[in-house]
């Protein structure tokens, strides 16, 4: 199955084996993501703590410009995980849902930040406390 395409038109599915064979280039996506939303915090941070102390006009823009090109990195490099049929359920917990069946089942194929491979699934309407193992699912292979 070829993951590259965009498939902002979605009826892809992932079985657990496709993620895992991804997983290490989804990581390094993921990791991107979380150091830009701290880089937008921080100059969010950095933004009020110009307006509190009251500073020039052009410090507040010169930082407000940045952190608009930092918002914009960050829904890019967004955009561009979720384009490959990837939804990113939660930045700040990590996790990320792949869509998969199971028996003619839409469900979740459930990562989160810092697992090895993939190892729970979700129904669709399932969050993270609805996840299951691998095991008890009958993943639909290609």
């Amino acid at each position: 199955m070829e993951l590259q395409k965009d498939f902002t038109n979605m009826g892809v599915y992932f079985t657990p084996q496709d993620v895992n064979k991804i997983l290490p280039e989804i990581q390094k996506q993921f990791s991107q993501i979380i150091l830009l939303r701290n880089k937008v915090i921080s100059l969010q941070e950095d933004l009020q703590k110009i307006t509190n102390e009251g500073s020039k006009f052009s410090n507040f823009i010169a930082k407000k410009q940045e952190l608009n090109s930092a918002v914009s990195r960050l829904y890019k490099e967004i955009e561009g995980l979720e384009k490959r049929g990837i939804m990113i359920k939660s930045v700040d917990d990590g996790l990320l849902d792949f869509p998969s069946l199971r028996f003619d089942e839409e469900v979740w194929l459930c990562w989160k930040y810092g697992e090895s491979e993939i190892k729970f699934w979700h129904g669709r309407d399932e969050g993270f406390m609805g996840r299951k193992p691998l095991a008890s699912a009958s993943i639909i292979e290609p």
